[in-house]
C-alpha cells in the first residue's frame, strides 16, 4: 500500500511534466514555424527573380510550379477529405474555375512580371499591401463595415493610410543611396547590363503589374471566402484549385507565343525554382499556416508578414545588389508600422465580436429555455 501511494504522485508529477512540455513545445513551434514561412517565401522570391533574369518565362514557371503544389497536396486531400469529391457539382467547379482565375492566373501571372521588371524587395512591399486592398474592396461591396467610433476602426483606417503613403514613398521617393555593403554575390549578367532608361520603363510597368496583382489578391480573398460556404474544403479545394490554374496559364502562355524550347525544362535554375517553390512555398506553406490559424486565428500569420519584408530587402541587396535608398527604408517602415496598426485594430475587432457572440448566446438559450416551459406549461393545461 505505501509503495502504491508513493508511485501515484511521481506517475501524477511525470504526466504533467509531460503535458508541460509538450505544450511548451507546442506554444514555441507556432513562431519558429511562421519564421520558417517567410523564409520559404525568401528564398522562393530570390530564386524567382533570379530565373527570371535568366530567361524563365512568368507562366511557364506557373505552369509547372501548380502541378508540382497539387501533387505535393493531393495526398492530403485523399486522407481528409476523400467523401468531398462526392459534393461537387457544377457550380462549385464554376467557383473553382474563378478561384484559380483570380489567384494563379492574374494574381501570380502579374506578381512575376512585376517581379521580372523590378527587384525582389520593391515587390515584396506589395505582398504586405494585400490585406489593406482587400479591406478596402470589402468596404466598397459593402461585406465589411469601417466604424469609426470606437478605437480598432480608428486603428484601421490609421493603418491603411499608413501603408498606402508607405507604398507612394517607396515607388515614387528615392532619396540617398545607403552604401551598406561593397558587393554582391549573385547579381546576374541581365540586370547589371540594363540601361538607366530601361530601368526607369521596367519599374513603370512593374509597379503596374505589382498593383493589378494586389487588386487580383484582394478578388481572390473574396472569392475564396465565398468558396469556402459553397464548398468547405481545404485541401480538395487547393488541388483543383492549383489543377485548373495550371491549365488556365497552359491557355495564356500558349496565347502569348511561347515557343516549345521555353516549355523544356532542363536541369538548371528554372527545375530547382519551380521544384522548390511548388513544394516549399505552396505545400509546406500551406500546411503550416492551416495549423497556425487553427491554433492562434487568422491574423497571427500576418503579423509576420512584415518581417519577409525585412530579410528579403537585406538579401536582395546582399546577394543581388539591389540599391538600398532611403525613401525605400522610410516607405518600408511606414508600411510595417500600418500593417501592425491595421491588424492590432482588426484583432480587437474580432475580439470584441467574440465576446458580443457569446454575451447573446446564453440570452437566447434562456428565451428557447423559456418558451419551451411555456409551451409545456401548455400542453399540461390542455
Amino acid at each position: 500500500m505505501d509503495a502504491a501511494a508513493k508511485a501515484a504522485p511521481e506517475a501524477l508529477k511525470e504526466k504533467i511534466s509531460k503535458a508541460l512540455s509538450l505544450r511548451a513545445f507546442g506554444t514555441a513551434m507556432l513562431p519558429l514555424s511562421m519564421i520558417l514561412v517567410q523564409v520559404f517565401t525568401m528564398v522562393t522570391v530570390l530564386i524567382c527573380k533570379l530565373a527570371l533574369n535568366a530567361g524563365m518565362r512568368p507562366f511557364v514557371f506557373l505552369v509547372y510550379r501548380n502541378l508540382i503544389a497539387a501533387a505535393a497536396i493531393a495526398p492530403l486531400a485523399l486522407i481528409f477529405e476523400r467523401e468531398m469529391w462526392k459534393k461537387i457539382s457544377l457550380v462549385v467547379w464554376g467557383w473553382i474555375s474563378v478561384n484559380a482565375a483570380l489567384g494563379i492566373v492574374l494574381a501570380m501571372g502579374l506578381y512575376y512580371h512585376g517581379l521580372r521588371a523590378t527587384s525582389a524587395a520593391y515587390s515584396v512591399n506589395f505582398l504586405n499591401l494585400i490585406p489593406i486592398i482587400t479591406f478596402i474592396i470589402a468596404i466598397m461591396l459593402r461585406a465589411e463595415k469601417l466604424v469609426l467610433t470606437k478605437w480598432p476602426g480608428k486603428m484601421k483606417l490609421l493603418g491603411t493610410l499608413m501603408c498606402v503613403c508607405g507604398a507612394m514613398v517607396v515607388s515614387l521617393f528615392k532619396g540617398r543611396r545607403l552604401h551598406l555593403w561593397a558587393t554582391c554575390l549573385l547579381r546576374s549578367h541581365v540586370a547589371a547590363t540594363r540601361s538607366p532608361a530601361d530601368l526607369h520603363h521596367g519599374m513603370l510597368a512593374g509597379t503596374l503589374f505589382l498593383c493589378g496583382s494586389c487588386l487580383s489578391y484582394a478578388l481572390w480573398f473574396i472569392v475564396q471566402a465565398r468558396l469556402a460556404k459553397v464548398f468547405p474544403s481545404k485541401y480538395l479545394v487547393t488541388t483543383l484549385t492549383c489543377l485548373l490554374g495550371s491549365l488556365q496559364s497552359l491557355v495564356v502562355g500558349i496565347s502569348l507565343g511561347h515557343s516549345r524550347a521555353e516549355w523544356k525544362l532542363k536541369w538548371d535554375l528554372q527545375l530547382l525554382t519551380i521544384v522548390y517553390s511548388g513544394v516549399f512555398n505552396t505545400g509546406v506553406t500551406y500546411v503550416l499556416i492551416s495549423w497556425v490559424i487553427s491554433r492562434r486565428g487568422p491574423i497571427y500569420p500576418s503579423m509576420f508578414s512584415p518581417l519577409l519584408l525585412i530579410i528579403t530587402t537585406v538579401m536582395d541587396s546582399l546577394l543581388l545588389g539591389t540599391s538600398i535608398y532611403v525613401g525605400s527604408v522610410l516607405g518600408t517602415m511606414l508600411i510595417i508600422v500600418g500593417l501592425y496598426a491595421f491588424l492590432w485594430g482588426t484583432g480587437n475587432e474580432l475580439q470584441l465580436t467574440c465576446v458580443a457572440a457569446a454575451a447573446v448566446a446564453p440570452e437566447q438559450k434562456e428565451d428557447g429555455s423559456e418558451e419551451e416551459a411555456r409551451e409545456q406549461g401548455g400542453d399540461d393545461m390542455a
